[in-house]
This record gives structure tokens, sequence and C-alpha cells, in this order.
């Protein structure tokens, strides 16, 4: 109880601290806006050291009494400072900054007079001209609000003068008329040589001689009366300019030499300024750091105050309870075990979604594995028969039945593997490969590959590629000819009688890496604009007819995917009748090291004329028969088994050139048959013919001492190709044995 009563005194003690802190009057806005007004009065007589120090303590007022149009009014003024100390780029700082709180208030004549002061910078020292021109035109809009005619003056004043240094008279020439109508009711002296000057540049551009000299000289007139010299000097400069276009050099060189000289005394002022300040110039980032900390000063004192209510707040809420406790201790017992029960519950509740949301995620990548090995299983069949049946029997070779059937077979195979494809992207299962290749050859390679669908259509594919290009580059081939397939085969799908690009250019080259540009060009009907972004997302088919088969509608998606695993994008433009280009660039390592290694081990085929005993190991019957069928067709001798066991036996009795082994067989898989043959020393290949896709069954397959995978459906030139790699490979390590 004792120790109650001290926390109790102590947070009342607190709470009247708090209370009499609070009591400390805040300066005025009157105050603020006095400071302000101090500042810039410094800053008029060019003393930047005391306009910095009293704009900052403004500043730091103006944001504890939270009156947006003082802050806004203190950083003009600390950029004004960094202007007149050609700081162009603090100074944007600080006006930027002012903006951002003038435009939370509605007070428009500080809206102008920033905007405007934003202008000049951007086009008088930045030269960005287009950004200054909106900055005057916010200006105007806000002094139009209020009527400040005076300002509006001004502002439309440096708009004539932007137009016309920029070329641009024919938009500056309302500004001006404007001016030349209302300078003498709402304008200044300060301002009247510049107008007669841009009078001048006016009807000089209208090639009204009398006028625009009549012009310039009343500006030069004025100029020298006045005490602002640096409008003159423009008058001389300008004037000069005119003389010269007309064909006057001796008056143009008299003026332009005035300007030199009037610029000159000008430079050297300035030069004097800029020493005089240059103490200042020391302090300046100090300054800008100081400024920068009130912000969060004022955040910490928010923070702080409330921290203090909060303490208040608490001893309320602790003395009511304290009141309490005795009564309400049991049922607040009670409401806590069930509170705490409930919480459990949905904890496991939560646990239990995580792990089905896991499990299904799981469940879709194995479904999607799954089907498309069934798929694949009975479209090698499919594939194979057709191919035999046309083969076997010429005359059906223009069977429109025939042709349906193939024609569909592939279409299928083809959606199982972009669906494929696309779930290996979105499950991030896709690893760059490198590999040396010979990019031409891939390239001519896919034209070659795509020339029957280009003959259906009529059409022509015509590469170019740039000479400057190596002929051998390292990455991973087999992404890029997934990308530029997918292109070109689209291109050609959407062509008729027409023409598809494929345009390669080395664009840039950094340390070994080269940036090639891929152009994938068409002659064909091309996108609507309102298309165009949909064509990247899954399943779009833009212009497809009901009776058409134009694919899955997965092939610019699959696209994209790729092109971002190169760390790449792709851009597309098109119009409708005349075509569609799509653009990409990857980056190519280029090692003529590695290269010249891989060339010189590039194997060679010593048993293509040899007759081959092959061992083929597959459970399905009508796989079994295209197989062999295969196999037959190149003359090669072929045993067929239906399980391991029966192959693990017969391998025991007589010897195979290689082995061709299905991986999902009843009784024992193919990666335990391979297991079980190399165990018992046999050292022949064995290549695995499956419809799992390669990359899931590559990790597995070479710790079952498995050679090299094929997946069904598969090209039979590919089979042939490394069956005698292989076998090559073995000769030459049995000659190794041997000596």
């Amino acid at each position: 109880m004792y120790q109650i009563r001290i926390v109790l005194l102590l947070l009342i003690l607190n709470f009247f601290n708090i209370k009499c802190y609070s009591l400390a009057p805040p300066p005025s806005k009157k105050e603020i806006a006095k400071l302000a007004k101090l500042a810039s009065k410094h800053l008029r007589n060019s003393n930047f050291e005391k306009s910095l120090i009293i704009s900052r303590r403004a500043l730091y007022q103006a944001i504890n009494t939270k009156d947006d149009n003082l802050v806004a009014i203190s950083y003009n003024t600390i950029g004004a400072n960094y202007e007149k100390l050609s700081e162009y780029s603090k100074a944007i700082f600080f006006y930027k900054k002012a903006l951002a709180y003038a435009n939370k208030t509605t007070n428009d004549t500080t809206k102008a007079w920033i905007n405007n002061n934003l202008g000049n910078i951007y086009s008088f020292e930045k030269k960005q001209y287009k950004q200054g021109i909106n900055y005057y035109k916010n200006s105007l809009e806000h002094s139009n609000k209020i009527s400040d005619s005076s300002e509006i003056v001004l502002t439309k004043l440096n708009i004539t003068w932007v137009y016309f240094d920029i070329g641009l008279f024919d938009q500056g020439s309302p500004y001006l008329q404007f001016i030349n109508k209302y300078h003498k009711k709402y304008g200044d002296e300060t301002t009247i040589v510049v107008l007669n000057m841009l009078n001048g540049m006016y009807y000089g551009f209208k090639r009204d001689h009398e006028k625009a000299t009549a012009s310039f000289l009343n500006a030069i007139k004025l100029g020298n009366k006045g005490i602002e010299k640096s409008d003159l000097s423009f008058a001389h400069q300008e004037y000069s300019k005119y003389l010269l276009n007309n064909g006057d050099y001796k008056k143009a060189y008299e003026n332009l030499s005035i300007y030199n000289k009037i610029t000159e005394e000008l430079n050297n002022k300035e030069t004097l300024r800029k020493a005089n300040t240059a103490g200042i110039n020391l302090e300046l980032d100090e300054y800008k750091r100081d400024i920068d900390k009130i912000e969060t000063e004022k955040d910490l004192q928010y923070q702080s105050l409330k921290k203090s209510r909060i303490i208040v707040i608490l001893f309320i809420v602790v003395l009511c309870f304290l009141l309490m406790l005795v009564y309400t201790l049991f049922k607040n017992n009670n409401f806590k075990k069930k509170t705490n029960k409930e919480l459990s519950l949905a904890n496991s509740k939560l646990v239990i979604a995580k792990e089905k949301a896991e499990e299904a995620s799981i469940l879709k990548s194995q479904f999607v594995s799954t089907i498309t090995h069934e798929l694949r299983t009975p479209l090698y069949g499919v594939v194979g028969i057709t191919n035999m049946l046309l083969d076997e029997h010429k005359e059906l070779a223009n069977s429109p039945h025939l042709s349906s059937l193939k024609f569909s077979a592939r279409y299928l195979l083809s959606l199982v593997n972009d669906v494929l494809q696309i779930n290996k992207i979105e499950e991030n299962r896709i690893v760059l490969e490198n590999m040396t290749f010979n990019i031409s050859d891939e390239i001519n390679m896919i034209k070659n590959s795509l020339s029957f669908i280009a003959k259906n259509n009529n059409n022509f594919i015509i590469v170019n590629i740039d000479s400057a290009i190596p002929e051998y580059l390292i990455g991973d081939k087999l992404r890029l000819s997934q990308i530029v397939i997918n292109l070109v085969s689209n291109a050609l799908k959407f062509t008729k009688n027409g023409e598809v690009f494929i345009d390669l250019n080395l664009v840039k080259v950094t340390n070994k890496s080269h940036f090639i540009e891929f152009k994938i060009k068409d002659t064909g009907i091309g996108i609507a604009v309102e298309d165009q972004d949909k064509v990247f997302e899954k399943f779009v088919q833009v212009g497809r007819k009901e009776v058409d088969y134009q694919g899955t509608g997965l092939g610019l998606s699959i696209v994209k995917r790729l092109l971002g695993l190169f760390g790449s994008d792709i851009t597309l433009e098109s119009t409708i009748g005349v075509g569609t280009v799509f653009t990409f660039t990857i980056a190519f390592e280029f090692d003529p090291e590695k290269t010249n290694e891989i060339i010189y081990n590039i194997p060679v085929d010593l048993s293509s004329n040899k007759q081959l005993n092959v061992l083929v190991v597959e459970d399905n019957k009508i796989n079994q028969i295209v197989t062999e069928k295969i196999l037959k067709k190149n003359n090669y001798t072929c045993t067929l088994v239906d399980d391991g066991y029966k192959a693990i036996k017969i391998l025991e009795e007589e010897n195979f050139d290689v082995i061709l082994m299905d991986i999902n067989m009843p009784l024992i898989n193919g990666f335990e048959t391979s297991r079980r043959i190399r165990s018992k020393g046999i050292e022949t290949p064995i290549i695995a013919l499956t419809a799992f896709d390669k990359e899931e069954i590559t990790e597995e397959a070479i710790s079952a001492g498995i050679d090299d995978i094929i997946v069904k459906p598969f090209d039979s030139a590919k089979l042939f190709k490394i069956i005698n790699i292989l076998i090559t490979k073995n000769k030459k390590n049995d000659l190794t044995m041997v000596f």
C-alpha cells in the first residue's frame, strides 16, 4: 500500500509539472510574421547570414504553432537566400518545401510568389523551360484567383521572355499584348526596360523594322537612366542580335561590345559580392542541416506531449482500476481464462490454415506435374502412331482426318508444355544455365524449324544479325530459343502474305557482357492500342475467332516472365494494318577461352553407320510399338521388356549398346532399376525416356546412374544424336581403360 501511494504521488507531481510547462506562452502568429518580414528585409540588403538565422527562427516557431502559411513564407525566404548566393539546387529544394506547405493553405498570394520563384530558376538558371513555364502558369492561376494584377503583369512578363528566348514568339505574343495594355496601370519602372526589349524582339520577329528599332532604342535609353544595369545589358544583346540578322554588322558589333562591357562590370561586382559572402557560404550547409532538424524536433515535441498526455490518462485508468480491482478480480480472472482459450483456438485455426495453404501449393505443383506426365504418355502414342501411319500409308498423307489428329495432338502437347512452363516460372523453379552457343546457328535453326508455319500463310522469315556480335556467346540458349520461338510463331500466326524480321543488334559492351537487342517485327494485322497491355497476361488471346486453334494464350506471358529471369523487359509497338514490333535486350557473356575449350571438346559421331542393339524398358504397349518403330526405322535392333526386373535379368545374359528406360513403371521404377544395373557393374549408357519434366528428375536421375533424359513425345533425330554421343563417349572410356 505504501508503494502504491508513492506511485500515485509521483504521477500527480508529473501531472502538475506538465500543466506548468504548458503555461509557457508560445509566440503569436503576428510576432512570427514580423520575424519573417525582418528576414526578408535582410535578404533585400544582401545580409544573407542574418536573413538565414532569422528565417530559421521564424520557421521553427511557425512549425510549432502549426501555421502552414508562415512555414511556407519562411522556407521561401530561405530558398531566396540560396538563390541570391547562386546555390540553385538548394534554392529549388527549399522552394519546393515552401510550395508543399503553401498548397495546404488557401493563401493564393504565397502560392503565386513561390511558383513564380521556381519558374525564374528553372527558366533562367537551369534552362529547363518547360518546367519553368508550368510554374509560371501555376503562379498566374493563383494570382487570377485573388485578382493580384501587379503579380499577373510580372509573371506574364517572365513567361513572354521565356517564350521569346526559345523562339516561340507566337505563343508569347498574347502575354506581351496583355502587358502592353496593363503595364502602365499595374506595372512598375523596374520592368519597363525588359518590356521595351521584348517589344523590340517581337517586332523584329514580325520584320517591322521601324517599331523594332524604336523599341530597342527606348529600352536602352530607359536602361541608361535606371540603376539596374543587367536589363540594360540584355537590351544591348538582343538589339545586337536583331542588327546582325538585318545585316547591320557595324552597329551590331557596337551593341555587342557595350553588352560585353556591362556584363564584365556586373560580373566583377558579382565576384566581389561572392568574395564578401565567402564566409557565409562556409556555413550554408550547417544552416541547411539545422533547418532540416526543425521538423524533426517538432515531431519529437509532439511525441513528448503525446506521452505526457498518455501518462495522465494512465494515471486516471490506474486509479479507477485500483478502486474496482477488489470487486472485479474474480470476474476478470474468469474473463482472462475465456479469452486465452479463444486466442489459443484462433491460433490453432491460423496454424491449420497456414498448413492447408502450404499443402494446397504443394498439391497444385504435384497436380500440374502429374497431369502433364499423364497427358504426355498417351500423347507420345498418338503422335508416334500418327507418324507411323503417314510413313506406312502414303495414300493417307493428304487425309484431312489424319492431319486433324496430328494437329490436335501437337496442340494438346503445346498446351501441356505451356502450363508446365508457366507453373515452373511462378514457383521460381527455373534457374538460367550458362553454356556456350553459336547465336547465329540458334536463330537460323529457329527460322528453319518455323518455316512450315511460314509457308502456311505464305510468309517469309528474314534474319539480320549485326556483324559486331561475337559468333559464340555464353548464356541460356534454351530459354532464349523459347522466347524467340514464341514471338516469331506468334508473328507468323497473325501475318499473311507478308514478312517476319528477326533483327539482332549489339547495343553496348560492358566488360565481358555483350548487350544484344532483339527485334521481332512483322507486317501483320497489328494489335489495337486498348489490347496492347493485355497480350502479356495469361490465357489472353486478342482477336481470336471461335473456330480457330490459336494456342493457349500463354506464349507472351511466358516470354515476359522468362525475360524477367534475364533481368530484361519487353516493349511492344503496333499499328493496326501495319504490323507489330517486339523489342527486348539480353546481356550475354563473351569469353573466347571458354568457347574454344567447348569447341575443341565437341563429340564426334563415330557410330552413325553401325547397327546398334537397343534394350527398351517400357510398360506401356502402345509406347513400345512407337519406340520400336522409331528404332527399327533407323536400322537398330530392338528388344522390349515390360518392367525393371526383366531388364536386369536380360542384361545379365546379353550385351546391349544402349538402354532406353521408362521412369514411371509398376513393380520397380526406372530410377531403382538403373541403380541395380549400375550396382552389377554394367556400364551400358542409360537414357531415360519419360513423360516427367526433365528438371524435376535430373538430380535423382544422375544419382541413379542415368546418363541422359529425353522427354516424351520427343524428336527422333534428337534421340539418335544423344545415343551416338553416349556410345562415342563410352568407347573412349573403354579405350582409356585398355591402355
